[in-house]
């Protein structure tokens, strides 16, 4: 009989710390999570990405450099893809379900200086709804890859 009962004493020990490791790990995983969202945190969560990307959305539609790109578009679809892609790449929690960068932008003739004029327009709209500017900078620098993407290259002659 004592050897069962430390035999079930021996298992409950395990089944402990088999629950301690599981919880420890969730703990760090969560923990991590929180890491890795902190530029998602920094630009207001959902709905401080919302708010500048709405206000992103409504100036690139005026801005004469670029608007006529927006002209056909459906703005508010637009914003809601534009806060999606926002918040997937800050490390939030949303996924973009648009089309990729290649394949939207093709046959469009966008050129370096309407990608720029894009992201100006971004980093004010992101000041105007006060993201600070280290936060501001890092979302550029994730967006600055699809540059290659966007930016459709001149013919060669």
């Amino acid at each position: 009989m004592t050897f069962f009962a430390s035999e079930s004493a021996l298992l409950r020990t395990a089944r402990l710390v088999v629950a301690s490791l599981i919880f420890a790990s969730a703990a760090m995983a969560v923990g991590a999570a929180r890491a890795d969202d902190a530029l998602f945190q920094q630009l207001g969560g959902k709905p401080g990405i919302t708010q500048f990307t709405n206000t992103f959305v409504q100036r690139i539609s005026e801005d004469p450099r670029i608007k006529d790109f927006f002209a056909d578009t459906d703005l508010q679809r637009l914003s809601l893809l534009l806060g999606e892609q926002f918040c997937e790449l800050s490390g939030g929690p949303c996924q973009y379900k648009g089309r990729d960068m290649r394949e939207s932008h093709r046959n469009m003739g966008v050129r370096t200086v309407h990608f720029n004029a894009l992201a100006e327009n971004l980093q004010i709209a992101m000041a105007q709804h006060g993201v600070p500017n280290r936060a501001a900078a890092k979302l550029i620098a994730l967006l600055a890859p699809m540059h290659g993407d966007v930016v459709q290259r001149p013919a060669a002659k």
